[in-house]
């Protein structure tokens, strides 16, 4: 990342973003980087529609449609939908070592395309305007406040978070992504950060768009009717049970329900007007569950909605036409996953 030290203003910005996350405490002993930033009003970030039909009165079980073996066992990869499939970006291998591969992965396939700048693990990624975009991430005791763009030949700096920031979650709605959470490496995060890519030629802008009742990491997220759902993750040492919705267009974060048990290290995807939370373990390492959870963004009520094949926490997951991709993972062996599953809904 860029060791540019933040002065006047950004300072002052960046002082604010370390200021929501000081309301909770974290763990690990790795040291914070420095960061910069450019803000923008809320009025200038592209916006999408927010009519949407109600979610359906069941949820849809998801089953197994599909599995393709991946280049390389992987925990924690950060992946956005990508052509007719998903992109994984960075996470940890087997031998928990941060990984910098672009890898492209479908429900028949996957192969490697190009690698990052720099191995990374704990990133988040989304597609903005049909682009792949990665957010902070961490390595060797430090985090990341790069954001890239990410395609085939590689990956490009195009903006910085307002600080550092692995241990993160990120989806987008309309042209915006919205980066929630994490940890500084001694601070942890309560922030939502609005990224909207500029006009070819133009800077992006970026800022903070709202605030979690408390410090979050490794959250599941997902964009279900234009709002940002958020479900469990970890605040301090504890894993939560808290299912919050945030609307981008006022910058309210609202707690709507809660998950049956805490939960955290889970992935998040949207599918037929319902959030899915996939896998993840309580505060024990070995804690693995093989769930998978169905919200319903409105009423904030959770449905039992299927299993994956075995137990798994850290998955990364991506939302696709009619299915989900949920790739990698590790189990409470500490064994981790070169799989790539592919979930549908389960005919009625």
């Amino acid at each position: 990342m860029s060791g540019v030290p933040p002065a006047g203003p950004l300072a002052a910005a960046l002082a604010l973003v370390l200021a929501f996350g000081a309301c909770g405490g974290g763990s690990g002993s790795r040291a914070a980087g420095s960061a910069t930033t450019a803000h923008a009003s809320r009025s200038t970030r592209a916006q999408a529609p927010y009519a949407s039909a109600p979610s359906p009165a069941t949820a849809p079980s998801l089953r197994l449609l599909a599995s393709a073996k991946l280049p390389g066992a992987v925990q924690l990869p950060a992946v956005t939908p990508w052509r007719d499939g998903a992109l994984a970006l960075a996470g940890l291998d087997a031998a928990d070592a941060s990984l910098g591969s672009v890898t492209a992965v479908n429900e028949r396939s996957a192969r490697t395309l190009a690698t990052l700048p720099a191995p990374l693990h704990d990133a988040a990624a989304a597609g903005v305007a049909g682009n792949a975009y990665l957010f902070g991430g961490g390595n060797a005791s430090t985090a990341s406040a790069a954001i890239f763009e990410v395609d085939a030949a590689g990956a490009h700096e195009v903006a910085q978070l307002p600080a550092p920031a692995s241990d993160v979650a990120a989806a987008a709605i309309g042209g915006t992504a919205y980066v929630v959470g994490g940890y500084t490496e001694t601070v942890p995060l309560r922030t939502i950060v609005a990224f909207t890519p500029g006009p070819p030629g133009t800077a992006a802008h970026v800022e903070v768009a709202g605030t979690l009742p408390r410090p979050l990491r490794y959250a599941a997220v997902a964009v279900v009717g234009g709002r940002l759902l958020i479900a469990g993750g970890t605040s301090g040492e504890t894993a939560e049970r808290a299912i919050y919705s945030f609307d981008p267009r006022d910058g309210h974060v609202r707690r709507i329900g809660e998950l049956p048990h805490p939960l955290t290290h889970a992935a998040g995807a949207s599918l037929g007007g319902w959030m899915y939370v996939l896998g993840g373990r309580g505060e024990g390492l070995s804690s693995q569950t093989a769930s998978i959870l169905a919200i319903d963004p409105t009423r904030g009520s959770v449905h039992a909605a299927g299993r994956l094949p075995s137990a798994l926490s850290d998955i990364g997951a991506a939302s696709l036409p009619g299915r989900i991709i949920a790739i990698g993972g590790r189990d409470a062996a500490g064994t981790v996953s070169d799989t790539a599953l592919t979930l549908a809904p389960r005919a009625r």
